[in-house]
């Protein structure tokens, strides 16, 4: 397929990783003018320059071309030097001016039946899911706390080649590693009854809490931390969207929490769209 120009509502950034070809990349995914869920690479974000950088619902117009090498169906080249930025989608009002945007899309009440349809057919690799119910979130620490020799040298690639992305030098820092990997478990009701589950979160928002609260509250960070996605996050109508791994097309992770006001509705169950 060749590339063309698309217009997208970004819904997704997840914390940056190390990455052998692009020094640094986040999974970036939006919602394209059709209404169809989009995952955007390689975006190594903290390098782009200013003027191309953007946010969780920001609008956004780039070339973008169906990836060769990624045979996940809503998975697309991005070229970064294209990246044109539009005006941002505010939560105000009811998040009246988001929700039609997530109508488009279908939504998910039980994990296994997405599971069992991406399994059957190859699509989808990205999906909302609404959980009926959080059971708790996870902190376990990781392995190694800090990026190995190896992984280091990958994030410092562009700076030392020379940044790719922007006509004047800038002062490029270490991306910092998460020191604890976060879960969360919850409940699906599927047709055989209540199902648990836990998936990892690697939304970029969760990163930048943890990093926040513990320059606030230090060794204490904690307690606000969970406060917030346990607390707050759940009080809300919480959906996540969901993402397989590349070379695990069986294993999911929770790229983004999406997180409108509650409103009245039913249950959810598959292909359920949010309320009007």
């Amino acid at each position: 397929m060749s590339a063309r120009k698309e217009r997208i509502l970004i819904i997704c950034k997840t914390y940056p990783s190390p990455s052998a070809r692009y020094s640094e990349t986040s999974c970036v995914a939006g919602i394209s003018e059709a209404g169809k869920l989009l995952r955007l690479y390689p975006v190594p974000f903290r390098l782009i320059e200013n003027k191309r950088q953007f946010k969780k619902w920001q609008w956004i117009r780039a070339v973008i071309k169906r990836a060769a090498d990624d045979r996940r169906p809503e998975s697309h080249r991005i070229y970064v030097d294209t990246i044109e930025t539009g005006p941002f989608i505010p939560s105000s009002d009811d998040w009246t001016h988001r929700r039609p945007w997530l109508h488009k899309l279908p939504l998910f009440g039980d994990f296994s039946a997405l599971e069992a349809l991406r399994a059957s057919s190859g699509w989808p690799t990205l999906a909302l899911l609404r959980p009926a119910r959080l059971v708790g979130l996870d902190i376990t620490p990781v392995a190694n706390s800090d990026w190995t020799d190896e992984e280091k040298a990958k994030i410092l690639m562009l700076q030392q080649q020379g940044n790719l992305f922007e006509e004047t030098e800038r002062d490029l820092r270490l991306l910092r590693k998460l020191p604890f990997d976060f879960h969360y478990r919850y409940v699906c009701i599927s047709e055989e009854g209540p199902k648990t589950y836990r998936h990892k979160i690697v939304d970029w928002e969760i990163g930048a809490l943890y990093w926040n609260v513990h320059r606030i509250h230090g060794t204490n960070w904690e307690t606000p931390f969970r406060a917030k996605i346990e607390g707050q996050l759940p009080s809300q109508d919480l959906v996540f969207l969901m993402g397989t791994i590349h070379r695990f097309p069986d294993q999911w992770l929770i790229v983004s929490l999406i997180y409108p006001p509650k409103r009245a509705k039913d249950a959810p169950s598959q292909g359920l769209l949010f309320p009007e």
